[in-house]
């Protein structure tokens, strides 16, 4: 009989928050959560100690089929300023995990979430799942580390392992980064300036897109330590994506650039994603769509 406890590590995060209520509303599967977070009220919670996290008492009571690591850092910056930090969560965290599975739960499909980061500056667009990764921050080289640990406890231990490659989340829930920055600065300015020329360019995945893709992988994937780009596959520049914010924000000030790009940021991203769409992956959601549901919730949490 098929295991149907799913356990999700960083539950109460931007993507976790998401995969938790997707997997939720889906019938047969018994949900655990954990993260470092007070929660009194949650069914099959548990909390981490946020500094030295222990996930043995945890696999071992739950013994989940399924193991969803969406925790982490996710700051490309602090991690270069931070880098042990970045390290102890990105990468030394798994390999808890995975330590836990190992004796605990060997049996349970561990799914990580990794990020286009291990990619760097790609030679060619879209990038492959089997081009050369090359990072350019401590945050992607930590991400790469913790897909080389899946793969190391596949093939030393048979442990069934996975990593998704996510380019550019949005979504409901998501107070950092370009359309957060956007929608801040709009509140309270009417002129608006960005890192870089506006020509860089991401590929963006709405956020429930992923719920769905994971839940695909689930299902569908062979769990061989392979990776999986999760994007839409569809290259569009920031200077573009931005007046689209702005326009469905209603906003009528003036956006400019700074022509000097971060450090650690890559310039251009567009995933190739032949791999989950054999899987059956089609978005449901345009990137329109996408950020008009992610302005109603900034409107309705009064953000902006």
């Amino acid at each position: 009989m098929e295991n149907k406890n799913i356990l999700i590590i960083g539950a109460k995060g931007f993507i976790g928050s998401h995969v938790t209520d997707h997997f939720k509303q889906i019938c047969g599967y018994n949900i655990y959560e954990c993260d470092v977070m007070v929660d009194y009220i949650a069914n099959n919670y548990f909390q981490l100690d946020p500094v030295n996290a222990d996930f043995q008492e945890i696999f071992e009571e739950v013994n989940p089929g399924i193991c969803i690591n969406c925790s982490g850092a996710a700051n490309v910056p602090d991690s270069l300023v931070h880098p042990y930090r970045d390290f102890l969560l990105n990468t030394a965290n798994v390999y808890k995990m995975l330590e836990a599975i190992r004796k605990h739960s060997p049996d349970c499909r561990f799914i990580n979430l990794s990020s286009a980061a291990v990619y760097g500056n790609p030679v060619s667009l879209p990038v492959k799942e089997t081009d050369m990764a090359k990072p350019v921050s401590p945050y992607g080289n930590h991400k790469l580390h913790a897909e080389m640990i899946c793969d190391e406890f596949y093939r030393f231990f048979n442990i069934k392992t996975c990593s998704v490659r996510i380019f550019s989340a949005y979504g409901e829930g998501l107070t950092k980064q370009l359309f957060w920055d956007l929608g801040q600065k709009a509140s309270k300015d009417k002129t608006i300036s960005l890192f870089g020329t506006g020509n860089e360019s991401r590929d963006f995945i709405y956020v429930k897109d992923i719920a769905r893709i994971i839940e695909l992988i689930i299902h569908k994937a062979s769990f061989n330590a392979e990776c999986f780009n999760i994007g839409n596959g569809i290259e569009i520049s920031i200077k573009e994506v931005a007046e689209l914010f702005l326009q469905l924000l209603k906003w009528d000030g003036t956006l400019s650039f700074k022509g000097s790009a971060r450090k650690g940021d890559p310039s251009n991203w567009k995933a190739d994603i032949s791999k989950i769409k054999s899987l059956g992956y089609t978005s449901s959601y345009t990137i329109e769509t996408g950020l008009k549901n992610y302005i109603e919730w900034l409107v309705e949490k009064k953000l902006v």
